[in-house]
């Protein structure tokens, strides 16, 4: 049996933290997994300055999405530029998401974003908001509009009051 692999999997730049980050985001994500681990060797070093065995990218998995965790050096940092979106069917998914990404450090945002303990902004999201900012009559969806605006984590029952008028 062949493995399959997603033909395009995001690349996330650490410092020298992937490894942490790869197993924190695994152990917040149900069916996800650490895949392969590769470290820097004597070859290179004048390049990569990382000390042979440290390690270099980490290969996982979140619930069916693949990723790479490279320790790059701190030349380059996360920014909102880039964010993970997670999809929650209820209000219970958005409070757990929540919960997890924003502890040991991390930073709550406007809306739903937050920034976790590695700096990477995720957006927690009601799998809801989208049909409501998207709906035909433009008052229901500038009413959730000015609802979310005013929010961090995004609250469903407020969401879906200010839908219904």
């Amino acid at each position: 049996m062949s493995v399959v692999r997603s033909r395009i999997a995001p690349c996330l730049w650490f410092d020298t933290q992937g490894e942490d980050a790869a197993k924190f985001y695994v152990s917040v994500f149900k069916n996800s997994k650490i895949l392969r681990t590769s470290h820097f060797g004597k070859e290179g070093l004048e390049i990569h300055h990382q000390p042979a065995g440290m390690v270099m990218v980490v290969e996982f998995e979140l619930d069916g999405q693949r990723f790479l965790a490279l320790n790059g050096g701190p030349q380059f940092k996360f920014s909102e530029a880039i964010s993970m979106s997670v999809s929650c069917a209820d209000q219970a998914e958005v409070d757990y998401y929540w919960s997890k990404l924003t502890a040991g450090g991390g930073q709550e945002g406007p809306c739903g974003w937050l920034n976790d303990k590695f700096g990477l902004s995720w957006q927690i999201v009601p799998e809801v908001l989208p049909n409501m900012l998207m709906d035909s009559q433009s008052d229901k969806a500038q009413r959730v509009t000015k609802a979310f605006m005013q929010m961090k984590k995004l609250d469903i029952a407020t969401l879906e009051a200010a839908y219904a008028g």
